[in-house]
């Protein structure tokens, strides 16, 4: 990973003791929440190395909690996010695993609502960045430093080419993509990291496009739903 500020060294302003046990973990949870959409109903975390040995005592439970109820790295209710989350009625599972994760610092998430499903896996790599690398058992990566898309659509030809002329004739600057499919004409995801922002007349355009299933928006400069 390329640190681009000083910021990025030293971490975030946040709560908790430890930029990758804490605000990292934040920052993963509010990632897996804008992929959902919505706040879940119920989540089970796995926990892998680092994180499964220290979760409890660097607060990287609560960290996470607070990030699924969409809280900033700074939120004062960050020590209190478990109670939070109960008197809300969402239930949260906690379990550790020994299996070998290529970063120590890992964290898989099972979501879900009333609606939806969601799974995610990531890490927290160091000063509060962290790097999803699947999402619906599709092995994509993204930082979410950067406004990001995730395009769950069928594998057919010429779909990455009507993604990117949309974004082009927006004048919207693409930084990073990656894809993944299960086959050839078969389910696919696409991810998109822009330069800025993607206003919502251009999702429903993208949601207009044949063969796309869902479109989320990973933004976490903006609030979630």
């Amino acid at each position: 990973m390329r640190f681009k500020d000083v910021f990025s060294i030293i971490g975030p302003s946040m709560i908790g003791p430890s930029s990758s046990h804490t605000a990292g973990a934040v920052r993963l949870g509010r990632v897996a929440r804008q992929l959902l959409g919505e706040q879940p109903k119920k989540v089970e975390i796995t926990l892998y190395g680092s994180f499964a040995d220290t979760y409890r005592g660097h607060g990287t439970d609560l960290a996470l909690i607070g990030g699924l109820l969409d809280y900033e790295t700074d939120d004062p209710r960050i020590p209190v996010a478990a109670e939070e989350a109960e008197a809300l009625g969402v239930e949260i599972a906690f379990l550790t695993s020994k299996d070998k994760a290529d970063h120590p610092n890992t964290v898989r998430f099972i979501l879900s609502s009333d609606t939806r499903e969601l799974s995610m896996t990531g890490a927290s790599i160091g000063g509060g960045n962290v790097e999803i690398v699947n999402v619906n058992q599709f092995d994509v990566k993204f930082t979410a430093v950067y406004p990001t898309l995730v395009i769950s659509h069928h594998d057919r030809p010429g779909m990455i080419a009507d993604i990117t002329a949309l974004l082009g004739r927006s004048e919207i600057n693409i930084g990073f993509m990656d894809l993944d499919r299960k086959g050839r004409d078969r389910e696919a995801m696409t991810v998109i990291e822009t330069d800025v922002s993607i206003p919502d007349s251009l999702i429903q355009e993208f949601k207009n496009l044949s063969m796309i299933y869902e479109i989320k928006k990973v933004n976490l400069a903006e609030r979630g739903e």
